[in-house]
């Protein structure tokens, strides 16, 4: 039984239907087309330092990179090595199961996902394949590695939340309230070796429909970010944690942090994993804006999310905050 699920046949039923059914080269996951970028990489464990003067920079730094770039890193993060190399190694073992015993399992809890299967065009296709783990679902796997990394993630999280609530003069807590293990998740991700490289991508363009989201990818390399325009690479490195902003954290801070649109990239002959976790508030809560007057009607968590199933289904496309602009 294979592991792998039948990307490359999708695929090329699009190739074949209509040999122009391919990425612009504007939008062409070949990284020719792309800059390299060093995002924003700051120091967090100044947050925990006695010497005011550097935890309010290492603050004010995060706050800045949020709003400017809506992506940056963070280092001295907490999390040891030796989880994440645990992590990883755990994240291998699930994927390598037979692809038939990933789509029918469900003893875990878990969501298992790849590429798209409703996609009607190559720009809708991912050639890629997920699990979605609620926090409260982890637990279940046996995972000493994900365990650790999900609690230690869960807490970095909050945190920055924190940070960005006071930079507006908000309350701390707002997050640690409505944002449970209930309600966020991760998401360990695969991209398996790509033949139809730069024809597909490894994950379509989108926003992050959360508050805040933390990635750790391996050494491949891959995301891409759309920066004044223009794509860009973000180079990989193993020492960092990758935070960027949701599209719920843009609505409450009324556009003052940026949800940006990002990707991911094929490669024709490695393999890239990552771990994303998303920090997100239960259904039932009620985005909206700290200040007045309001870029966004109030909406419900589950109302947007019913929201981008509707456009997906009718455009094959997630349009997201637009729909809820005053």
């Amino acid at each position: 039984m294979v592991s792998v699920p039948p990307l490359e046949s999708i695929c090329n039923k699009f190739l074949q239907v209509n040999d122009t059914n391919k990425l612009p080269a504007e939008e062409s996951s070949n990284t020719s087309f792309c800059k390299d970028c060093e995002l924003p990489l700051i120091d967090v464990v100044h947050l925990y330092h006695k010497d005011d003067c550097r935890n309010v920079e290492c603050k004010r730094r995060i706050a800045d990179a949020a709003k400017v770039w809506g992506f940056f890193q963070i280092i001295n993060h907490g999390i040891p090595r030796d989880v994440l190399i645990r992590m990883q190694s755990e994240q291998r073992k699930l994927f390598e199961k037979p692809f038939e015993e990933k789509i029918i399992s469900s003893s875990s809890g878990s969501c298992y996902r790849w590429g798209n299967p409703t996609a009607m065009s190559l720009q809708e296709f991912s050639w890629s394949e997920a699990f979605h783990l609620p926090l409260c679902h982890v637990p279940s796997l046996s995972s000493s590695g994900l365990n650790e990394f999900t609690e230690q993630v869960s807490n970095i999280a909050q945190r920055i939340s924190e940070i960005l609530a006071e930079s507006l003069g908000c309350k701390s807590t707002l997050f640690a309230e409505i944002c449970s293990q209930n309600s966020s998740y991760v998401r360990l991700n695969r991209y398996p070796p790509c033949p139809n490289f730069p024809k597909a991508y490894g994950l379509i363009p989108h926003t992050d429909s959360d508050f805040l989201t933390v990635l750790y990818q391996d050494q491949l390399g891959g995301l891409q970010l759309l920066k004044d325009g223009e794509w860009i690479n973000v180079n990989p490195n193993q020492d960092v944690l990758i935070i960027n902003v949701g599209d719920l954290f843009e609505a409450w801070s009324n556009g003052f942090y940026k949800s940006i649109k990002h990707r991911v990239v094929t490669n024709p002959v490695a393999e890239r994993q990552s771990i994303a976790y998303f920090l997100c508030p239960t259904h039932e809560t009620v985005i909206q804006s700290y200040c007045s007057p309001s870029l966004y009607r109030k909406f419900s968590f589950g109302e947007y999310r019913k929201q981008i199933q509707e456009d997906v289904k009718s455009t094959g496309t997630k349009i997201g905050l637009p729909k809820f602009l005053k």
